[in-house]
């Protein structure tokens, strides 16, 4: 009998994927990561809607519990606190608006905890994404797909994954709609049937960013310059960490006119204004990129691109322009493509792979 260790996050997603594997034949155990050291979750659990609060910790007990298989807690605070807030706030110090969740899932669940199933025998790990993974012969590789439930596609925050993180990684939800994923919780009486999805990063619930970034690294944001997109100066900013790029609104400033943050430069400590047009592109270039369906790139290839979660993909032509680094040339611009965001390429319902924004 294969051994899984399923990753519980205290939702109805990871408890639901813990079922479905104990009901198909899978010697289950649960683990809930400490994501937070108590300081942290003193402050990070205030409003009550992130995830990785203790109280989930007890809803995943439960649900184990209830299941009839083990439960444990690991402290993952050191690999979160490094891997996931340090990288956040650092990327954001540089002027880049990074995606904690992708960081996570790459050095914490899918790195840290798997490194830990294996050492401990398991065959597996487990999730509750909705992704898709398969064996493609033909290819003799391991490939990621989307889900059944286009609704809760999480490709996109998955794309870094190795093949061998595919080949010990179950997703038991990939086939499945939301909607019957909570109707299978209600039938079994889980506690967390009806629990309502996280939303935010789980370390910064109230969403100030600049905020979250001055307590956790000791800066205290620089005022610098407002610039048009010639250069000319328009006014004071706040900071460079308290700017998005495509952000119009609770910019502090008066054009007569609607104004978007179109460019942040920290080395400057300059913050660039200007019309809505301004904020398209025809093309990006990334690079930590991670190939899952192809080995290597020997030849422009066409594909659909994500340069957000929650975008539609877009058509476009990727090419590898050498130093690990990755060309995408869309057939239309797309607006506010942001450094430091994840692009995420599509072969149809396949994941190419993906890479960081430069």
């Amino acid at each position: 009998m294969n051994k899984v260790m399923v990753g519980m996050s205290g939702g109805v997603d990871s408890s639901v994927a813990a079922m479905l594997l104990r009901d198909g034949g899978y010697d289950v155990t649960g683990v809930t990561l400490r994501m937070f050291g108590d300081a942290d979750i003193a402050e990070a659990v205030q409003d009550g809607k992130t995830c990785c609060a203790l109280s989930d910790v007890s809803d995943a007990k439960a649900v184990a519990e209830k299941l009839g298989f083990g439960h444990f807690v690991f402290d993952f605070t050191e690999y979160f606190r490094a891997d996931v807030m340090e990288r956040f706030a650092q990327s954001y110090i540089c002027g880049r608006t990074p995606n904690p969740c992708i960081e996570c899932n790459r050095h914490v669940k899918f790195g840290a905890m798997l490194d830990r199933a294996m050492e401990l025998g398991y065959d597996f790990i487990a999730t509750g994404h909705y992704a898709v993974i398969e064996y493609d012969e033909e290819r003799g590789r391991y490939i990621l797909k989307r889900p059944a439930d286009r609704s809760k596609d999480q490709t996109y925050v998955l794309y870094s994954l190795t093949q061998d993180q595919l080949a010990h990684t179950l997703f038991p939800l990939g086939k499945l709609e939301k909607s019957r994923v909570r109707a299978l919780a209600e039938q079994v009486g889980l506690v967390n049937s009806d629990k309502p999805d996280s939303q935010d990063i789980c370390f910064v619930p109230d969403g100030d960013y600049a905020g979250f970034i001055s307590r956790f690294s000791g800066i205290v944001p620089k005022h610098g310059s407002f610039t048009d997109m010639d250069g000319n100066i328009l006014g004071k900013h706040k900071g460079v960490i308290c700017y998005t790029v495509g952000q119009r609104k609770h910019l502090g400033i008066s054009l007569g006119k609607p104004a978007y943050v179109v460019r942040k430069d920290a080395e400057t400590n300059t913050v660039t204004l200007g019309s809505e047009s301004d904020l398209y592109t025809d093309s990006l270039i990334a690079e930590d990129f991670n190939l899952i369906s192809v080995d290597e790139l020997t030849a422009p290839m066409r594909v659909t691109a994500k340069t957000r979660y929650s975008q539609h993909e877009q058509p476009a032509v990727v090419s590898y322009i050498g130093d690990g680094r990755y060309r995408v040339e869309f057939d239309e611009p797309q607006r506010a493509v942001t450094s430091g965001q994840a692009v995420v390429l599509y072969d149809g319902d396949i994941v190419v792979g993906g890479g960081t924004i430069l």
